[in-house]
């Protein structure tokens, strides 16, 4: 037979997962899940059991770790040393574990995430309350097994004579599974086994009244009753933990943020060096210096503020951006039954519970064979010290021990356990106190036999044992709780004046789009005025903000979206800059451009609405605070028909009425509050009925009859009409003509459209751009006031090869 015919074909996923399954099983079972009995990892429960089996306990000296390292990886657990010295450091740092369970003597670490000195160096042995995990293990409590080379034997769980899972927590990642699971107070965690004791029935609401929730080993502030309850109740759920801070005065009118906790598994240097990197960044103004005070008297962080500064708003904001506070998920993954399973707490419990009870039961068996033997002994001692003389006669008269053994067993019924004791009696037991001794022993532990007896015959009996014996490690253990708790998570708003220095500046948006921040100093050192400001060639200045940098700026655009800009986002440029283009701001296609930028100061400012005007003739008008968002992509701003654009959107108080211009010399005038208020993504209402190959190009706010309208053609013809001349008609019309084109083939044309129209009542600068780029400035004056259908006059040159494409009022402060 060839090498090749002793294999059997196999497909390779199968293979796979096959090996891939028993991987998976093996670090689920044997590595990362700990057993909701004893609430340890294969790895702790090793090392605690060979410190115990190697005599390392808290009534003998310290150890070298090295030494119970060895002892680990060479009898039971055969993977690396750094594997196991981790998790012996772990259970040696009192800010990760609740309850120590390995008493440290060296350098085990600290808080600021330093490395334990080698395991050469530290020296351990086992803690006061890890003796109670193994209380009882030499009296058959616990199966024990072959370990890995079948040379000795070692426990699969451990007697765990209080709740270690819950109380000390843990964290685990395995394939598939992960677990996180938070310490909790002793006392709390021993009174709810006490409850569920009592009544297996109990609700989950009755044991949060004693189990309040998480208590970590690092104290500081737990937020989300909420969070709290899903995960008693699921396996699964949300909480905040947050670090205790006080805002103590200094002299000079200063104060300083003194942080004394912080939250479980964060690494305190990393912590300080955050809020010292806000700090030389200034993301945050008001900083004057952080300090990590910590030593022998606590854990102490000093954030030191400058004068005047607001220290709510700057602890708000080291909340939200640093460590300070961190969100803590609950996933109570353990091993039930060889199986992993999210538990509940009360499932916890139930489980911790039957492990104990089968822990008192088979201890109170082996006690109860230990007592039975003894006394059987005892019995055979106290008949034979009655019978002395026969016993001593029988003996001498005997060849040897073995003859001797058989002569009492066959003369006075002694069992050979009886006989044998009797032979190994020594002289001076015969003595009267000694005789009264072992009848006194014989009485006792017939009571002792009584009391184990009566163990195993009611469970009462056995769960009243449980508690006692929990209850007295509530009172050597129990310490108070060290985490304090809040039902509501408490949102934190950080305001931006403590983000950002409020400054007056002035932001400019020219006609090809470059935006650009300029401080009012460079202004005014360049002149002060608009003709100085920096543009490239060709491009104009077309919307000049004075505004303040905690200001929010609305930017819209032609295609419907609108973008959120913090005035203090935008980069700052020198006045003679010529600023960034507009995409390198906000993500604006290419296609897109923007039509409208307005400030805000205060989204909430009541009867303020933003009103939208498109192309079509729709008119929509929604609340401003529809608009507030954190986002900084675009956002739908109007739903628009195809082909459709927004040409204008402007902030209203609803006072006025809205004059809607179209290109084919239309107007329209009425209240804006005919147009109800609809949602954000709302499509609008007919705002003025637009013919075919007509569209809106001005929508103008007006009131009164003070003014007149200007309106403009690409052949740059004008007039301005008095705003009396329109009447005030309900939306959705026709409206009334606006402008008069001349027509015929002798008649020199004033054009084919209006370019836009505007409402003026002083003289205005207009900045009219032709198809080409150029550029023209005229005055609103230069266009002669006529009739409201009229033909206007050229108030402006224009090549019919280069037509004039919009107009706008120059910028000015």
């Amino acid at each position: 037979m060839s090498s090749l015919e002793q294999f059997l074909p196999a497909f390779l996923e199968e293979v796979v997962g096959d090996r891939f399954g028993r991987y998976s099983k093996y670090i689920i079972q044997d590595r990362a899940i700990p057993d909701v009995r004893d609430g340890l990892k294969p790895v702790q429960r090793r090392i605690l059991y060979a410190m115990y089996d190697a005599g390392n306990t808290p009534d003998k000296g310290y150890r070298k770790s090295a030494k119970t390292v060895g002892d680990v990886m060479g009898n039971y657990h055969p993977h690396g040393d750094s594997s196991i010295y981790e998790g012996m450091v772990r259970m040696a740092q009192p800010w990760k574990m609740a309850h120590m369970l390995i008493d440290g003597h060296g350098n085990w670490g600290s808080i600021d995430d330093d490395p334990a000195a080698a395991m050469r160096y530290t020296e351990a042995r086992l803690s006061p309350i890890a003796m109670e995990l193994l209380r009882d293990i030499e009296k058959r409590t616990v199966l024990f097994k072959d370990n890995f080379d079948n040379t000795t034997k070692e426990p699969v769980v451990l007697p765990s004579r209080y709740p270690n899972l819950l109380v000390n927590g843990v964290s685990g990642i395995s394939s598939g599974f992960a677990t996180e699971i938070p310490p909790h107070n002793l006392r709390e965690i021993i009174d709810a086994c006490n409850a569920v004791m009592d009544n297996p029935d109990i609700e989950l609401l009755q044991l949060m009244t004693i189990v309040k929730g998480p208590d970590f080993p690092t104290g500081g502030l737990i937020m989300g009753e909420d969070g709290i309850r899903d995960a008693y109740q699921t396996g699964k759920g949300r909480i905040y933990h947050r670090s205790k801070s006080t805002i103590e005065d200094l002299k000079g009118g200063r104060q300083q943020i003194v942080i004394t906790e912080i939250p479980y598994q964060v690494v305190k240097s990393r912590l300080v060096t955050a809020m010292e990197n806000i700090r030389i960044e200034k993301k945050v103004e008001g900083i004057a210096e952080v300090r990590d005070e910590s030593g022998r008297g606590g854990l102490r962080i000093v954030v030191e503020l400058k004068k005047d500064a607001d220290a709510q708003g700057i602890l708000a904001y080291l909340l939200k951006k640093t460590d300070l506070q961190v969100a803590y998920s609950f996933n109570m993954v353990a091993i039930v039954n060889k199986t992993p399973k999210q538990l509940g707490l009360k499932e916890m419990l139930t489980a911790y519970i039957a492990h104990q009870k089968e822990v008192v039961t088979e201890r109170s068996k082996y006690e109860l064979e230990k007592a039975e033997d003894r006394a059987h002994v005892l019995e055979g001692l106290a008949k034979a010290l009655n019978l002395l003389d026969e016993v001593i006669a029988t003996i001498k008269a005997s060849k040897n021990r073995q003859d001797a053994q058989q002569n009492l067993v066959a003369k006075f019924t002694f069992t050979e356990r009886q006989a044998d004791a009797i032979l190994t009696l020594q002289l001076y037991r015969l003595t009267n106190l000694e005789i009264t001794s072992i009848e006194k022993e014989l009485k006792d532990i017939q009571k002792r036999i009584t009391y184990l007896r009566s163990i195993l015959a009611s469970e009462k009996k056995l769960l009243s044992v449980i508690k006692d014996e929990l209850n007295e490690i509530r009172e050597k253990y129990g310490i108070d709780r060290r985490s304090d708790i809040q039902g509501e998570v408490e949102e934190l708003k950080v305001n931006l004046e403590v983000i950002v220095p409020a400054e007056d500046v002035l932001v400019t948006l020219s006609q090809e789009g470059y935006i650009k921040r300029t401080s009012k100093l460079s202004f005014t050192r360049s002149g002060g005025e608009l003709g100085s400001a920096g543009v490239k060639e060709g491009d104009v200045i077309r919307t000049l903000l004075d505004v303040n940098t905690i200001d929010q700026l609305l930017l819209f655009t032609r295609k419907g979206q609108y973008y959120q800009l913090p005035v203090h986002q935008i980069p700052e440029f020198k006045w003679k800059d010529t600023g960034t283009a507009v995409v390198n701001v906000v993500p604006l296609p290419k296609d897109d451009s923007i039509v409208s930028v307005i400030p805000v100061k205060d989204f909430e400012t009541p009867e303020r609405t933003l009103v939208f005007v498109t192309k079509r003739g729709q008119v929509k008008r929604t609340e401003l605070k529809e608009y507030k968002s954190t986002r900084s992509t675009a956002i739908a701003a109007v739903k628009l028909a195809d082909g459709d654009e927004v040409i204008r959107v402007a902030l209203s108080d609803n006072t006025k009425e809205l004059l809607l211009i179209t290109k084919n010399g239309m107007g329209i005038r009425f209240p804006e509050n005919e147009v109800n208020p609809m949602g954000r993504v709302a499509a609008g209402v007919r705002g003025i009925a637009v013919r075919e190959g007509d569209e809106i190009v001005a929508a103008e706010w007006v009131s009164g009859d003070e003014g007149e309208v200007l309106v403009l053609t690409e052949l740059g013809y004008g007039k301005r009409s008095l705003l009396l001349d329109y009447p005030i008609q309900g939306r959705g019309g026709k409206g009334v003509a606006t402008f008069e084109f001349k027509e015929g083939k002798r008649v020199r044309s004033n054009g084919e459209g209006l370019i836009g129209g505007l409402h003026c009542k002083e003289e205005r600068e207009l900045v009219l751009l032709t198809a080409a780029g150029a550029i023209q400035n005229v005055s609103t004056e230069k266009a002669p006031i006529d009739d409201r259908k009229s033909t206007g006059r050229a108030i402006a040159a224009v090549d019919k090869k280069d037509v004039l494409t919009t107009f706008f009022v120059r910028a000015d402060l």
